[in-house]
């Protein structure tokens, strides 16, 4: 399927000037989205087939559609930024595609042509720039995303799939206003095992950690921090962030890519980014211990969480049962600041792009 076969749709009812500016002036993250969804269907002796930009609405499934029942979904999220000219742009992309691809895999789904994921996300963005939010941190979030649907009763993979591109104009993640973010160590709950489908971007990831970050917040905390599922002490990552630690001697480390946590884009961009100003950056195993006493001596001097949706976030405390740690003075240090800025930058136009990761729109 050519990935310029689109077929667009008008909108028989898009939404009034004035009613999407008051929608975007302030939106909650993922609450408010645009009018148009990007579709494209999936058949065994077919293939990819009626790729559509079409007005945004309800899906009809039948009651024994099998995602329904046997969990084959996946999804991505990457943003479209507001450049210093104007113009939008995408960040990353093909790292989205291609890591869209490996979740199709793991989880015995069809394969998306690379060119083709990124011609859909371009459509979305060409179809709703209008809905940019002229807020702090303001983008179009965008969420690509596939599941099976074909109609049957038996565990096996799918012969039918629908992936669509929906748009939703966001803010900042975090509202809280806090200069940095409070994390809960869970010790009862564990993300993935190895062997499983950390890796993957997939809900089933997410819907078992919901139960862990739901006591967090009952605590009082912004977030959870998952432990390793055979020892339940080595750090893996948040419910939807990965997770770094920087050292007094100014080095940086990093839980491993061993199956069980999400390959973040933004994780690998930081990476990249501490290493091109000549930090090092360690992919090790951390073990909760180590971060609390290393805290406490001095050595520890900044934690941060990154992802998509929030960017950098700064660490500031840490509960593990009844006893809580500081990170450094509590709010947001200097390297993370430092990186953040610099991530920001490039995605935004405002400092150079050396490892071409901006695609314009």
């Amino acid at each position: 399927m050519l990935a310029s076969a689109f077929v667009r749709l008008p909108h028989p009812n898009p939404t009034a000037d004035d009613v999407r500016a008051a929608a975007i002036a302030d939106p909650q993250f993922g609450r408010v989205f645009t009018d148009h969804m990007v579709s494209i269907r999936y058949k065994e002796g077919i293939g990819w087939h009626d790729a559509k930009v079409m007005p945004r609405g309800p899906l009809s499934l039948d009651p024994a559609t099998a995602v329904l029942h046997y969990a084959q979904e996946i999804f991505e999220g990457l943003k479209a930024y507001r450049l210093d000219d104007g113009s939008m742009a995408l960040f990353r992309i093909e790292a989205n595609a291609a890591r869209f691809n490996a979740s199709a895999r793991r989880m015995a789904m069809a394969e998306l042509p690379e060119e083709l994921f990124i011609a859909a996300v371009k459509e979305a963005v060409a179809a709703d720039a209008d809905w940019f939010p002229p807020v702090a941190g303001g983008a179009l979030y965008l969420r690509p995303f596939m599941y099976a649907s074909e109609v049957f009763l038996g565990v096996k993979p799918a012969s039918e799939y629908h992936f669509l591109v929906i748009v939703s104009p966001v803010g900042n993640y975090f509202k809280s206003g806090a200069p940095a973010v409070s994390l809960w160590v869970s010790e009862d709950y564990t993300r993935a095992a190895p062997g499983g489908t950390g890796a993957a971007k997939c809900g089933g990831n997410y819907a078992a950690s919901l139960i862990a970050q739901s006591e967090a917040i009952a605590k009082g905390h912004d977030q959870v921090v998952f432990l390793d599922a055979a020892e339940h002490r080595w750090i893996e990552e948040l419910g939807g962030m990965n997770m770094f630690f920087v050292m007094d001697d100014g080095s940086i480390v990093t839980p491993p890519l061993t199956g069980t946590i999400l390959p973040g884009i933004t994780r690998d961009t930081i990476i990249t980014l501490a290493r091109d100003a000549g930090l090092a950056v360690r992919e090790e195993r951390y073990a909760i211990d180590q971060w609390q006493a290393n805290a406490q001596s001095g050595k520890l001097t900044e934690s941060f969480a990154c992802g998509t949706a929030a960017v950098v976030t700064p660490v500031g405390k840490v509960t593990r049962g009844d006893a809580s740690f500081t990170i450094g003075a509590g709010g947001p240090g200097q390297v993370t600041t430092m990186l953040k800025d610099r991530l920001v930058g490039i995605q935004r136009g405002l400092v150079p792009d050396p490892h071409g990761w901006v695609t314009r729109l």
